[in-house]
């Protein structure tokens, strides 16, 4: 009886010892954070003055930014057509390069996100909740570490690419120079 109730025992502890390793391994095992896609306005409350380069405007102001309103143009359906899309702003085909976080999914868009604002900053820089505040970006590592891409000519021909029924020779050297907005801008001497 006494063998019985000490095989108990240490079964028991064995059973304790190896469930507290689990959990320390369990514990040790990095979590995955989902950095959020935010939206452009959000970019815009400290990327938007004059001095630091208007880097919300110049987005504003461009091609990018209506990337999903061109796919509701007469000539986009006329495109769509040809592609066999009927409704170009609702096709997977097109939202996939004319919207921010198309595939992502819905736990993955704040509140604060929309579709329809095209291709904004986030397109580029990645989703930006974890590294939207002003304590992470005025520090280039963390803001990277948080998530912040820093994008590149394979990040421009995800969608610049022979794949786009548009198609026009991209010439990233060019194209980079169009969309330029350096924070802090560069000043002409």
């Amino acid at each position: 009886m006494k063998k019985l109730a000490v095989v108990v025992m240490v079964f028991t502890l064995l059973l304790s010892f190896t469930a507290a390793l689990m959990a320390q391994e369990k514990a040790a095992e990095p979590v995955k954070v989902v950095h959020k896609y935010v939206g452009a306005a959000k970019c815009k409350i400290c990327h938007n003055s004059p001095a630091k380069g208007e880097q919300y405007k110049k987005w504003s102001d461009s091609k990018h930014s209506k990337a999903f309103e061109v796919l509701g143009t007469p000539e986009a359906l006329e495109v769509g057509k040809k592609a066999e899309v009927e409704k170009p702003q609702e096709s997977d085909k097109c939202l996939v390069c004319h919207v921010i976080g198309f595939s992502a999914p819905a736990a993955a868009k704040d509140s604060t996100f929309t579709q329809t604002e095209g291709v904004g900053c986030e397109a580029c820089h990645g989703p930006g909740s974890a590294y939207k505040d002003m304590k992470v970006m005025k520090d280039r590592a963390a803001a990277i570490a948080a998530g912040l891409n820093i994008p590149d000519e394979k990040t421009c021909l995800g969608c610049h690419n022979e794949k786009s029924p548009t198609y026009k020779e991209f010439v990233y050297a060019d194209a980079v120079k169009l969309i330029a907005h350096p924070y802090p801008p560069k000043t002409e001497k």
